[in-house]
């Protein structure tokens, strides 16, 4: 009977945390961030708008741990924690559609690669605009926007997979764009390991699939790794960069297995 009550208080706090992020988020899109475009300094207007949305998902992370919905566990967080004027390029591999929202939460200044689809999603158009958020839709431009905002001190977040892992150990191949903007920028690559147990808001769950026990969120952030050390100094942009993919892809498989995140 306990875990039937618990089950069901946590269906309720899961839908009500998805209502409470679909209300905010179009009242981001019509309201407040609208009233950013008035902001006369375009680097402190991003900066602001970068706080709110890290304040928001901090705030949302923790009313989930306190509702009993998820547990974190997090290690080597002071890596996402970068000094103003230090830019990074997180790239992580994408279990769930919680990891976002949870790397936001501890990236304090974050610029985000996004789908093109949500430019015309009712709830997250206005959050994407006024963030300076990166669209996946032009792989050139992708590298191009990017590399500026690096160049402004941001954090780049990138899943390279494109979409949520098809399956608990296993990954889609890496895409190239993060490669492309390492080389051109010089900024790190910080390697993130993500892990949901057990699985929720995965590839072909619902949001209401929730598991018979609150899920564990582990977080597990790699030293830095230089594009520069991974291919040849004088190889072809398009040899470099997929040589760094290749690289970094192996990297971060070989420690999903190494912390038994992923199951041989």
């Amino acid at each position: 009977m306990k875990a039937r009550l618990d089950y069901h208080w946590r269906l309720v706090a899961t839908a009500l945390a998805f209502t409470a992020f679909g209300i905010c988020g179009l009242g981001f899109s019509l309201i407040l961030f609208p009233l950013a475009w008035l902001w006369p300094h375009r680097a402190s207007k991003q900066r602001a708008i970068a706080g709110i949305i890290h304040a928001f998902f901090r705030a949302l992370v923790a009313v989930l741990q306190r509702a009993g919905v998820m547990e974190l566990d997090v290690r080597g967080a002071d890596a996402l924690r970068r000094r103003r004027g230090e830019p990074a390029i997180v790239v992580a591999n994408h279990p769930t559609w919680l990891d976002v929202m949870v790397l936001l939460s501890l990236t304090p200044r974050a610029c985000c690669v996004v789908k093109s689809a949500h430019w015309s999603n009712p709830f997250f158009w206005g959050v994407v605009r006024a963030a300076q958020y990166v669209s996946n839709a032009d792989p050139v431009e992708l590298v191009d926007a990017g590399s500026r905002q690096l160049a402004c001190g941001a954090t780049m977040i990138i899943f390279p997979e494109g979409t949520r892992s098809p399956a608990r150990n296993r990954m889609h191949a890496f895409s190239r764009g993060f490669a492309h903007m390492a080389l051109k920028s010089g900024a790190p690559i910080v390697p993130v390991l993500m892990d949901c147990d057990p699985p929720a808001f995965t590839k072909g769950m619902r949001w209401y699939n929730v598991p018979a026990r609150a899920f564990r969120m582990r977080v597990n952030v790699l030293a830095p790794v230089g594009a520069h050390e991974l291919a040849a100094r004088d190889a072809p942009p398009a040899l470099a960069a997929r040589t760094v993919t290749s690289a970094i892809e192996a990297h971060i498989t070989q420690h999903l297995f190494d912390y038994g995140f992923f199951k041989a």
